[in-house]
């Protein structure tokens, strides 16, 4: 079929190297449709929309063709034919909620707050349109000057199920209208119920600052920090607690108090995997305000999410150069390059990174990570110990050591990882990837045998589903010869993991030590076609060929048969 090249419009200006999205163009409508549909059920959102556009054009009365491709333009931030097609289906359907929704945001960013206001009234009912359109409307009288209306307007919702949003952004009008004591009130009651929420802890402990309770602000921030160290929005709250900086209103204006309803709405559809609606929500906070760091974060990791990795890096790109997310997000597309095998790119951006902020733990955990998973590890353990001098010896460092513990063994540098993983452990006791480890590697050799095999019994309690980790204690009963007690331990990893090539080929092999040998060719041959690394794959067709040795040989930690202890790297670690 014919075709053409076009490039969907960018939300927002990239700054990177990567290339602009293409896609083919049919010349017929349906195969314009077709594709978009495909593209839709796939969350791709550029193609969706363009080709959904192109379908659009050849129909142009279609109704539900135009609801599609408004749908499609809006999840991708297309906001010039977003808004075109809005109009156009609120002109046929007065009620569509959507239509109103995006006709309203756009009165409101063009300070027309009552045309705003009648444009959300406008939209259907439902509970979900109730909440979005009584926010929304609540910020427009704020916008008006008229506070106390806006309040007024948002204890409307007296559902319970609202009251999280209802009394949140109250607190968020009444502080920039100067009420201290009221934004104190309301703010307070949100916070003794969602302490482990970021934007509820900022937002909290900017008010209470605001009202002049440095201290309590000050120790909701700490208090965060120690639940979840180094998020770069609470550590910048904290600096400018530390410096004396002004604190300014948590929202500047009713458009960014809009941003926020939707910012808000965006991340619980995120959290329940609505990810259509929380593309929306996003985008449109996007478009109330284009700083909102959160929302861009947000919005990039459901691309993450959705595999779609490039769109996730475009999204990356727009974080502001002032926002405190902005360090995160450019290690988080050297970590996206990676995935997506543009392994020069990565680990080119991580170490520009690395040497433009050396006291960045984040950045250098982020490079040490890669190192490690290209096998560099001489290299991964020296950033690991990089890391380590910048932390401040939290327990989640226990990560940190356990990584640079891997990196230490596969260098085959025993004492200095067998001193890491006991430190894990320190850190973390009963952490079931570093006993699996540490248990393991004790066995492969040979030595604290009845504390190895009880940490792994340990892990395999505390993880009795993950496959890896069973596989690790069957394998280490295998290298001890005990093998009915492999088998039974690596039939439950296949159970498990049915599909992993090195588990099928560890149940073949014991299988074939207790004489059940036609099904262990039945396993290396499954193993065979899994995949394999291209080294275990040349070992399977010697298998299948020739079996395993009448007499086994003894098992020695450089055996090129052992693999590490399952959970790395197969599942990430």
């Amino acid at each position: 079929m014919a075709a053409l090249l076009w490039t969907p419009g960018a939300s927002a200006q990239a700054r990177s190297p990567l290339p602009p999205a293409t896609v083919e163009i049919s010349l017929t409508s349906a195969g314009n449709y077709l594709s978009a549909l495909s593209a839709g059920a796939q969350r791709d959102t550029a193609a969706a929309a363009a080709y959904f556009r192109e379908a659009l054009r050849f129909d142009p009365r279609n109704g539900e063709l135009m609801e599609r491709a408004f749908v499609a333009a809006l999840a991708n931030g297309n906001f010039n034919d977003a808004m075109t097609l809005a109009e156009r289906i609120a002109k046929r359907d007065p009620k569509n909620g959507l239509a109103q929704l995006v006709i309203g945001a756009r009165a409101m960013k063009g300070k027309k707050f009552q045309t705003a206001r009648s444009s959300f009234a406008n939209g259907g009912g439902g509970r979900q349109r109730d909440i979005t359109a009584t926010l929304l409307s609540g910020w427009t009288y704020v916008g008006g000057g008229d506070t106390k209306r806006a309040i007024e307007t948002i204890d409307k919702l007296r559902d319970d199920r609202f009251g999280l949003f209802r009394d949140y952004h109250a607190a968020l009008m009444f502080d920039l209208a100067g009420q201290k004591a009221d934004a104190v009130k309301r703010i307070k009651v949100i916070y003794e119920a969602e302490k482990t929420t970021l934007r509820i802890v900022d937002a909290y402990a900017r008010i209470m600052a605001r009202s002049g309770d440095l201290g309590e602000a000050k120790r909701a921030y700490e208090d965060f920090d120690k639940l979840l160290p180094r998020h770069p929005v609470i550590r910048a709250g904290m600096a400018a607690l530390a410096q004396g900086k002004p604190i300014p209103p948590v929202i500047a204006d009713a458009e960014k108090g809009a941003a926020e309803v939707l910012y808000g709405l965006g991340s619980v559809g995120g959290r329940q995997s609505d990810d259509l609606a929380a593309m929306i929500y996003l985008r449109l906070a996007l478009y109330m305000d284009p700083q909102q760091g959160l929302a861009i974060v947000t919005l990039a990791d459901v691309y993450e999410r959705l595999k779609q990795n490039e769109q996730a890096i475009r999204v990356y790109e727009t974080v502001p150069e002032t926002s405190p997310l902005r360090d995160n997000a450019e290690v988080q597309i050297g970590l996206l390059l990676e995935q997506e095998g543009k392994s020069d790119e990565a680990l080119k951006q991580l170490k520009s990174i690395v040497d433009e902020r050396p006291n960045d733990p984040e950045a250098v955990l982020a490079l040490a990570n890669l190192q490690r998973a290209r096998k560099q590890f001489a290299d991964a353990a020296e950033t690991y110990t990089r890391a380590l001098t910048l932390s401040d010896g939290a327990r989640t460092d226990w990560s940190t050591y356990y990584f640079r513990a891997i990196s230490y063994e596969r260098s085959k540098r025993w004492p200095q990882a067998e001193a890491d993983f006991r430190r894990a452990l320190e850190l973390f006791p009963d952490q079931p990837l570093v006993l699996n480890y540490l248990g393991y590697s004790w066995v492969d050799q040979g030595m604290n045998l009845p504390e190895a095999f009880k940490m792994l019994r340990r892990a395999v309690e505390l993880r009795p589903t993950d496959g890896y980790i069973i596989d690790s204690l069957g394998w280490a009963y295998y290298r001890l010869g005990q093998y009915p007690e492999a088998v039974r331990e690596l039939e439950k990893a296949i159970e498990l993991k049915p599909a992993d090539p090195v588990i099928n080929d560890h149940l073949g092999d014991a299988y074939w030590r207790i004489g059940r040998k036609l099904e262990a060719k039945f396993q290396w041959n499954h193993a065979r076609d899994l995949n394999p690394e291209p080294e275990d794959l040349e070992k399977i067709l010697v298998k299948i060929d020739n079996g395993l040795p009448d007499e086994p040989a003894p098992k020695a930690a450089s055996d090129d048969h052992a693999p590490a202890p399952a959970n790395e790297p197969r599942n990430g670690g």
